[in-house]
């Protein structure tokens, strides 16, 4: 089992920043990814930015304002977030998938962006 635990979220005005961590801890030595995704209300969960040990991928939406990276020895992923735009108000959540294709989920994390 992997345990995911996303902190950082908050409230923040439009132009501003915010990082997210998520720590990962349990069967870890078979996570393969790491990704971000997020869920605003009244709309299906997506894609944010994911990582695995040979690239990067982000979102059109967030491509130049948002990096994803990550901290191996601290078992640690990060969402870096700049130039917020209120249209980025929504749960984040942290996910990881294992070498058996076997995804987790983090509780989340609520980033709201103020106008």
């Amino acid at each position: 089992q992997v345990q995911l635990a996303e902190s950082g979220g908050g409230l923040v005005q439009a132009g501003g920043s915010l990082r997210l961590s998520c720590a990962a801890s349990g069967i870890i030595f078979r996570i393969t990814s790491m990704a971000w995704h997020r869920q605003a209300p009244g709309k299906q969960r997506e894609l944010v930015a994911s990582t695995n040990s040979r690239s990067t991928l982000h979102a059109d939406s967030v491509k130049g304002r948002f990096t994803i990276s990550r901290d191996n020895a601290k078992n640690t992923v990060y969402l870096q977030m700049s130039s917020l735009k209120p249209e980025d108000t929504a749960v984040y959540y942290c996910a990881a998938e294992n070498s058996v294709g076997m995804k987790y989920w983090g509780k989340g994390t609520l980033v709201t962006v103020s106008s």
